[in-house]
């Protein structure tokens, strides 16, 4: 413990400096990169901010093909004890630093992919590095806490100084949880209990002997005929309960029985927007009106409508503020719950600490889910009638984890100080204006360009996707897919403009061969 206490008594850096951190202060941290120092901190001619990772590289530093042969090797190994059938890359973390990854033969690569949009603030950040080593996340990791029946005695501290702080607006409750998948099962349970309830006609309201001993054999009334509405080409998760509302890709669906809800059109727009605005509010009247039909018709009435602001895994496909504001109107028209899946859009990726702060609507969303860029999951609610009526109805022995709350309060901490929200929507439209730019001289190389004013939250299709996704490891840039043609950006929070135009560059040499 003595250790212990001497790594936190490592000093802050100074909230008005624009590095991160005194690269001496973390050894973790220290980079063999001293050359790259001066290059990357100074401004690229245009006016950008000086680099907040001054010891980052330059750029990118190709040296063998990818993966190398110290990787293929560790790729073999691992295959015999492990799936490897999805590896991307073999990372290095401890030569990761701030906007790049490493990998085991020398290769490091500006990642725009971020470990499927989760890292917020960079590889072996500072600020996290200090919370990590702190004396309350050593007791919060080997004390873990069965929350719900052993919650420590700071954890309403923990809450309020960091999940809390962020809390959408007329949100002021939390559930905590431990995945996206997860985040969105119990905000389903959540709204299926609460519709019940209404039904008996009292929060309070008992449960009846039927209801009690039906439950028990998974028959109505107890296991009532209900359901969540999501909408085609939507991901909400890989659980039993989630997958039932993810319809993006068949083969998360294959061989698994699902239960009957219905699926809602989500709007299909053509780009660029300006060009066809009458058509696309045609598009998504045509799907708010199936969206209707659909709530009133469907045999198991649903409980909610659940949704992202932008569909990742199903393609990047975007929907206007008008279209998402008729989806709350619905919901409130048909006394149902509006869910907000925010577990890839959220914490400040969108130019927005929430994507759907973009809305402007009428009346908050009953629950957002959350995860990802937090480093933790759960879902906020506001409404204290969408808490159970009586204990263990939700309910598991964590509950969540103080380590990662505690964590994703250091996060909080590093987008304050740095005002990264503010930086994402900045370099998104910057970075958003280059790829118009690679748009008009490559038109078959970046089709269907959306994103803009949504951060760095910004995709295109392409007719050789898989190829364009290879070939930019040999640039030097980790970038990754959605849907069955869309080249998805997921930088971090920390991506300046310095760094998009590595990215315009590397993917113009990529257009011209």
């Amino acid at each position: 413990m003595a250790s212990l206490l001497r790594t936190a008594r490592v000093a802050r850096p100074a909230f008005t400096r624009p590095i991160v951190r005194p690269a001496s202060s973390n050894p973790l941290a220290r980079r063999q990169y001293a050359s790259a120092a001066t290059a990357a901190a100074t401004s690229n001619g245009n006016g950008a901010s000086p680099a907040y990772f001054p010891d980052e590289p330059a750029g990118p530093i190709v040296k063998t093909a990818i993966p190398g042969p110290k990787s293929q090797a560790a790729v073999e190994r691992l295959s015999k004890v492990f799936d490897t059938r999805s590896l991307n890359m073999m990372a290095d973390y401890s030569k990761s630093y701030a906007n790049y990854i490493a990998d085991l033969d020398g290769n490091v690569l500006l990642d725009v992919y971020a470990q499927i949009a989760s890292i917020p603030v960079g590889y072996n950040n500072a600020t996290l590095l200090l919370a990590a080593t702190s004396p309350e996340m050593a007791s919060a990791i080997i004390n873990r806490p069965a929350l719900g029946n052993f919650p420590q005695h700071d954890w309403a501290d923990i809450l309020e100084s960091g999940i809390l702080s962020v809390a959408p607006k007329g949100l002021n409750q939390v559930f905590t949880g431990t995945t996206g998948s997860d985040a969105n099962e119990l905000a389903y349970k959540a709204a299926f209990m609460w519709k019940r309830q209404k039904a008996r006609g009292s929060y309070h309201a008992d449960f009846t002997a039927e209801e009690i001993e039906t439950s028990m054999v998974n028959q109505s009334p107890g296991a009532p005929e209900l359901s969540i509405l999501s909408f085609q080409s939507a991901f909400h998760g890989r659980l039993f309960g989630s997958l039932s509302t993810t319809r993006s890709k068949p083969i998360h669906k294959l061989d698994i029985p699902a239960f009957d809800w219905p699926r809602a059109p989500f709007p299909l727009l053509k780009y660029p927007l300006a060009e066809h605005e009458s058509e696309n509010a045609a598009e998504e009247q045509r799907c708010l009106a199936e969206t209707e039909r659909l709530i009133k018709e469907w045999p198991a009435p649903p409980a909610a409508v659940v949704v992202e602001p932008i569909q990742s895994e199903g393609g990047d496909n975007h929907a206007s503020p008008t279209f998402f504001q008729g989806l709350r109107d619905l919901t409130k028209k048909h006394d149902i719950l509006f869910i907000v899946d925010e577990v890839q859009t959220g914490v400040g990726a969108t130019g927005k600490f929430w994507a759907h702060e973009h809305w402007n609507l009428s009346a908050p969303p009953d629950m957002v889910t959350f995860s990802k860029k937090a480093q933790t999951a759960g879902y906020y609610y506001g409404n204290n009638d969408l808490r159970p009526n009586k204990p263990y109805r939700q309910f598991n022995t964590w509950m969540g984890d103080p380590a990662r709350a505690i964590l994703f309060r250091a996060i909080i901490e590093e987008i304050k100080r740095l005002d990264l929200v503010t930086n994402t929507a900045a370099t998104g439209d910057y970075l958003f204006s280059g790829l118009q730019n690679l748009a008009s001289k490559y038109p078959q190389e970046v089709q269907n360009l959306r994103g803009q004013g949504q951060g760095t939250f910004i995709a295109w299709d392409s007719p050789r996707r898989d190829e364009v996704l290879k070939s930019a490891k040999g640039v030097g840039i980790n970038i990754g897919g959605s849907g069955e043609k869309a080249v998805r950006l997921r930088p971090m929070l920390i991506f300046q403009q310095h760094h998009a135009d590595i990215l315009l560059d590397g993917l113009e040499k990529i257009f011209k061969a």
